[in-house]
């Protein structure tokens, strides 16, 4: 077989894991190209570069233009590239995952089918964000009912922390100016953290529309996990931005948002709290966060997991024929399923 043109990927177990990574990094009417193993991002004021393995999201903003050299490295690296629009306040779409098993995303379906493991799941997040509140035996109205009462105490709290006039949360998806200053800061803030939380669901290989306390939304998961975080980051930034009378309150939300995540390791905390959400005790220690070498199996039913690349038919099984692929041998594969090939 010719030798593939290009350059060739990096190895799994060379990549940076999900929680070793940055964040995020905002850019806007620039160029982002690539310079050997890092992206480059060039605008008025010059260029800068940033090793691709070590990014977790790249938010293209209007005015960007990315080069197909860079789409492929930071697909290479699985870093995730999500396009969203001016100020970052709106999402359009994302890349790859880092993720190479189903082992998340199976237990996640499992758990969001079936409504009572589906309640169970948001006891614990409930949980998560009030740790002080008792969740047994609530129901889902119930929970909600809580949560909204804890969070209007939380934006009442630094209303008065701040001094900072609070009316309520209103805002329009059409016209981020619309709202006032706190209500600006916020939707910028929790866009930026949407999409760090988006990056780390889609890496660990989970459906972002596959949520437990939201739904019917391609982006449920990703509110659900967002909301764990909201009272201790977005909500104190934003009223903290407003009272200092920053002049650009929208960039200033994203870079707090950055800042408070590197301090607080957030990458570390929202894998971790994923996974415990997803995964029993028990998962969680025969699953480790190491990039493997997963092997695909085929479903059997009752029997479970069975070897992929096989041919498990009955006159195979008598030992009139055999067929298995192995490794890389794709020419050989090719082959057995030509034409003139007569056991096909």
């Amino acid at each position: 077989m010719s030798k593939i043109p290009g350059v060739r990927p990096p190895s799994l177990p060379s990549l940076v894991r999900m929680q070793d990574r940055m964040t995020f990094l905002y850019a806007e009417h620039c160029v982002v190209n690539r310079a050997d193993n890092a992206v480059t991002i060039t605008d008025s004021r010059g260029t800068v570069h940033v090793p691709a393995a070590a990014l977790s999201v790249l938010m293209l903003g209007p005015g960007s233009n990315i080069t197909y050299a860079a789409i492929c490295l930071l697909a290479e690296s699985r870093s995730t590239c999500i396009w969203v629009g001016e100020r970052g306040v709106r999402y359009y779409c994302h890349g790859a995952s880092l993720a190479q098993s189903s082992r998340l995303l199976e237990a996640q379906a499992k758990l969001v089918s079936s409504e009572r493991t589906r309640v169970k799941v948001a006891r614990r997040m409930y949980a998560m964000r009030f740790p002080d509140e008792s969740t047994e035996g609530l129901t889902m109205q119930q929970l909600l009912g809580k949560e909204g009462t804890r969070v209007r105490r939380a934006y009442e709290h630094e209303s008065e922390r701040t001094g900072v006039p609070w009316s309520g949360r209103s805002y329009k998806v059409t016209d981020f100016d619309d709202a006032d200053s706190v209500n600006r800061a916020l939707s910028a803030a929790n866009t930026a953290l949407y999409g760090v939380v988006h990056a780390v669901i889609v890496s660990l290989g989970c459906a972002p529309g596959l949520g437990f306390v939201h739904a019917r939304n391609e982006r449920s998961f990703v509110y659900d996990i967002a909301d764990l975080y909201k009272v201790n980051i977005t909500v104190p930034l934003a009223f903290d931005l407003v009272a200092e009378q920053v002049s650009d309150v929208d960039a200033a939300a994203r870079r707090g948002v950055r800042d408070r995540m590197k301090d607080g390791k957030f990458l570390k905390r929202c894998v971790h709290d994923i996974r415990s959400l997803l995964l029993s005790p028990e998962e969680l220690d025969d699953s480790p966060l190491e990039v493997q070498d997963i092997t695909t199996k085929l479903w059997a039913g009752a029997s479970g997991y069975q070897e992929a690349g096989k041919n498990y038919s009955p006159e195979i099984a008598d030992g009139n024929h055999s067929s298995v692929f192995v490794g890389e041998d794709a020419e050989s594969a090719i082959a057995l399923f030509n034409d003139d090939n007569p056991d096909f």
